[in-house]
């Protein structure tokens, strides 16, 4: 609920209110019970963005603010986010891991989108943003996927939510089936199962160190690989938006669009790699990029309206589903059996 007057030169007051939203969501984030279910503060910023951008009015001048959050501050933190991994780490679990996820993440995003459009009838938008969040890291994507999309921000609510709700299921789940013998893999095996398959990297590790230290790390390893093929996946994503819009409007000014936040990501990845950083400072920016998530978050729940929510039905949920299964499905044969 937006007031009629708005101040486009004043971003400051709508900055704060995101930036409290998000200290609220990263205390509460905090608490010990809540901590040990691996719900993030991203997931907490959404709903209570939510709860205010529909229960309460604010002024038309915070609007420049949220919006900067919802756009500038994602780009920086999914720069930042590079910061997580090394190119190290990635070689140290093998090609076999890389082939996985980039057969995971490829088939996971092109068949979630056909399911969505040919079989469910959802907005083509809407049935990408669901499948990048399958498909590749959770909400992280979802924004990424939303900022070259350009979608409504009520997409990307739905979207994070069935993240939410079947990467919380994964994370419960596995471990207690591998844990009563029915998947029978050994830590190395459980560590490249969850990371290949569960969303969100905090639910990986979550699963993977409920079996044992050693499958915990190889588990996130395995997911931030899933999570630098969101830059491969970004920039064919923005190839293929500009192709088509230039067929749409036969050949005329249209220009192609550069995810250059994917490309910051990428460097990152490169100058983390390097171990020219103390542990303490890595750890003081990921803190950071953590809240800046949390705002950019907050920012897209504020500007989410119910009403278009119940508009999109039951069908957002059937497609996670087949993409939950799918994912149980395909990594646990491929993982076993190769």
């Amino acid at each position: 609920m937006i007031s009629s007057t708005t101040h486009p030169s004043q971003p400051v007051l709508g900055l704060l209110f995101v930036a409290t939203l998000a200290a609220i969501s990263y205390s509460i984030m905090t608490l010990p019970w809540l901590a040990a279910t691996g719900i993030s503060s991203l997931v907490i910023a959404i709903l209570l963005g939510m709860l205010f951008g529909n229960a309460l009015p604010y002024p038309g001048s915070w609007s420049p603010g949220i919006q900067f959050a919802a756009k500038r501050l994602l780009r920086t933190a999914i720069m930042l986010y590079g910061f997580r991994i090394s190119f190290q780490q990635i070689a140290s679990v093998g090609l076999e891991a890389l082939l996985l996820d980039i057969f995971v993440v490829t088939f996971t995003l092109s068949a979630g989108y056909l399911l969505g459009r040919k079989v469910f009838k959802l907005d083509p938008d809407l049935s990408l943003l669901i499948s990048a969040g399958a498909a590749i890291c959770g909400a992280a994507a979802v924004l990424a996927v939303e900022d070259i999309l350009k979608s409504d921000s009520y997409k990307a609510a739905v979207a994070v939510g069935t993240v939410v709700l079947f990467g919380t299921a994964s994370m419960f789940l596995y471990p207690l089936l591998q844990h009563a013998g029915l998947f029978g893999f050994s830590n190395n095996q459980f560590g490249i199962f969850a990371g290949a398959s569960i969303h969100e990297v905090a639910q990986a590790l979550v699963a993977g160190a409920n079996i044992s230290a050693e499958a915990g790390k190889i588990a996130v390893i395995v997911k931030m690989i899933r999570v630098l093929l969101l830059v491969p996946a970004l920039i064919l994503l923005s190839l293929l938006l500009s192709r088509t819009s230039r067929q749409a409007e036969n050949n005329s000014k249209t220009r192609l669009t550069i995810p250059w936040f994917a490309i910051g990501f990428v460097l990152v990845i490169a100058f983390n790699s390097l171990n020219l950083l103390s542990a303490q400072l890595i750890n003081v920016i990921n803190q950071i990029d953590i809240i800046l998530l949390t705002m950019a978050m907050g920012a897209i729940g504020i500007e989410t309206k119910w009403n278009k929510i119940k508009k999109v039905g039951l069908k957002p949920l059937y497609l996670a589903t087949m993409l939950f299964i799918w994912l149980l499905a395909s990594v646990f044969v491929i993982v076993k059996w190769t």
